[in-house]
């Protein structure tokens, strides 16, 4: 592999945010801090295998967040990125999954919106396309932030593989070098395969319960007091249950139900006919116990406060009225 950055000889000062450029590129437009302020390291290498690219990330304990602002503009949906841990723990949010990671395991992220707690370590990263690996296992959906684990045999022999065939890669013809990355790219698929196989089967009856707890989530969104104990009570269930049911569904009940309360927020906001109302009154409507809550929270999740999203939502919708002659 090839040295392309290292924060050796940077100044501590100028080192988190060399890094933050170096993802912004690579990747996906992140946010990057490190625990409390803690000096940071970090060195990549890269190469091509074929039409793959590979990149050898080594740093020191760091947070790693794409908001969905930022991956909405700037993310590249086309492409997937499949990350095997070397060395070091990582914990990763995304696609309302939880993945952790440990040396050699295997999982596959996207541009999207996600929260990466990395510990120091190195991982290698491959750069694949989006629709090859839905043309063999379905939308990414089923197998986005799923960890294939090392016990699993299929990630242990693709893990082995992808690390020996980065090793000797300068050596290999480029038509050589086409077919190797190719075999790789299948262990890869395979090695999710098995990881996918292994998901429980979800019951008829569970997944109308969780539709139903849904439908009255959506029914009662504006009532601040709704909770997961109060739906579970809805639902005839215990809370526990209720939780088994969501978590067996990749999904937490207050996530969902913040989730669900921001997106009806984003809609009046966008909404011409909600213009009139105050910020505050629209986040009560929508449930938030205060203004100071809501704007928190959508922050976090649409990267703009309410005002500046209505705002942009409003010039958007101008410019479309504009462009067709609707403008009064």
């Amino acid at each position: 592999m090839q040295p392309f950055f290292s924060t050796d000889g940077l100044h501590p000062r100028n080192a988190v945010r060399q890094w933050r450029e170096l993802v912004n590129e690579r990747l996906v437009p992140a946010e990057i801090e490190t625990p409390d302020g803690l000096p940071f390291q970090g060195r990549l290498e890269v190469t091509r295998i074929g039409e793959v690219p590979v990149s050898h990330f080594s740093h020191t304990t760091v947070r790693t967040k794409v908001t969905a602002a930022a991956a909405r503009r700037h993310g590249n949906p086309d492409r997937l990125f499949a990350l095997l841990k070397l060395s070091g723990r990582d914990t990763v949010q995304q696609s309302d999954r939880e993945a952790r990671t440990r040396p050699g395991d295997l999982v596959m992220l996207d541009s999207s919106a996600s929260v990466l707690d990395a510990e120091t370590g190195d991982s290698l990263v491959i750069e694949l396309p989006r629709h090859h690996l839905e043309a063999q296992m379905g939308p990414s959906r089923l197998f986005i932030a799923l960890t294939a684990g090392a016990d699993l045999a299929s990630t242990t022999l693709a893990g082995s593989y992808i690390r020996e065939l980065v090793r000797v890669s300068d050596r290999l013809t480029p038509d050589a070098a086409a077919r190797m990355a190719s075999i790789g790219v299948d262990l890869i698929v395979a090695s999710l395969a098995e990881r996918m196989a292994q998901e429980v089967p979800r019951s008829i009856h569970g997944n109308v319960t969780v539709q139903r707890a849904k439908a009255h989530v959506e029914a009662h969104l504006g009532d601040p007091s709704l909770d997961p104990p109060q739906l579970a009570a809805a639902m005839g269930l215990s809370l526990r249950r209720l939780q088994e049911l969501f978590h067996e569904r990749g999904r937490h009940i207050s996530d969902y139900i913040w989730e669900r309360r921001l997106a009806m927020a984003a809609k009046r906001l966008s909404d011409p006919a909600c213009a009139h109302l105050s910020i505050g009154m629209l986040a009560y409507g929508c449930g938030f116990a205060s203004q100071a809550h809501f704007a928190r929270r959508f922050k976090d999740r649409y990267g703009l406060s309410p005002r500046d999203f209505r705002r942009a939502q409003r010039q958007d919708f101008q410019s479309v009225a504009s462009t067709f002659g609707l403008s009064s």
